[in-house]
């Protein structure tokens, strides 16, 4: 029998791609993160040195070594810069959590039980952190929480940057000395939520590794890269025999009464 004849009875073998499991924090969301946090350092620092030029509480002044910007013009300069950024990744943060259901899954929903079980849990320091896909009832509200204050200084900023043009939006909040005040109370909240954000971090060190990394895959398993399994595989005639073909059903006879 020819080589040829040979391949020809051989089973095709087509190697087939499989998705890989979706990991817990994916690759777009990991880079969006990482560029929120030096967003929000850039912002929080040029912030400060703006706000010492002109202090709302006479006993609050930030040091120089924790501002950015000699001047609060330089302030200004790098504070509109950090806007920017943070304004089109939160954009693009929300759309990508709405669109993918990651924010439904992950910060939904919120049971008052849950609420006290997981305070009850870390008053005792019973608080566990093993399954890091899984955010306890606390972390949801604080997740949500940040997102909400993230949106309101983006609204007060623009006030306080324009407050001709945004004088509709400025009223709500009555005065200008009133708008500044939020916006404070704002930063005052992302920098408690940060401090409190990086000191879990590095209490859990696998959720930072975590961040960088994309963290365990959802269902468990490893990532698998491909396989290979049977297409089209079809029972060859032994050799020396001719390929058995099954034949098409025929028709029905016709009656020869008619």
């Amino acid at each position: 029998m020819s080589a040829l004849a040979v391949k020809s009875l051989t089973p095709e073998i087509a190697p087939k791609r499989t998705r890989k499991p979706a990991r817990l924090h994916p690759l777009p969301l990991r880079t969006m993160h990482w560029i929120n946090a030096a967003a929000i350092f850039i912002m929080i620092g040029s912030g400060w040195r703006i706000y010492n030029d002109d202090v709302l509480f006479g006993w609050l002044q930030f040091p120089d070594a924790l501002v950015i910007g000699k001047w609060a013009q330089y302030g200004l300069q790098w504070h509109f810069f950090g806007m920017w950024i943070f304004v089109l990744n939160g954009i693009a943060y929300l759309s990508y959590g709405i669109a993918t259901g990651r924010f439904r899954r992950k910060l939904f929903p919120i049971r008052l039980r849950d609420i006290l079980a997981t305070v009850g849990d870390a008053l005792r320091f019973r608080l566990a952190h093993d399954d890091l896909t899984v955010y306890n009832a606390v972390q949801k509200i604080l997740y949500l929480g940040v997102i909400l204050v993230g949106i309101l200084i983006v609204i007060t900023g623009l006030c306080l940057w324009k407050p001709v043009q945004f004088s509709e939006l400025a009223s709500l909040f009555g005065s200008f000395q009133t708008i500044r005040v939020i916006h404070f109370l704002c930063m005052a909240a992302i920098v408690a939520f940060v401090l409190v954000h990086v000191t879990l971090a590095l209490l859990v060190p696998q959720s930072f590794v975590a961040m960088i990394t994309g963290g365990p895959t959802l269902n468990g398993k490893p990532l698998a890269v491909a396989a290979s399994e049977p297409v089209n595989v079809s029972v060859p005639a032994p050799v020396g025999e001719p390929a058995r073909v099954a034949a098409p059903a025929a028709d029905p006879m016709p009656d020869s009464s008619e």
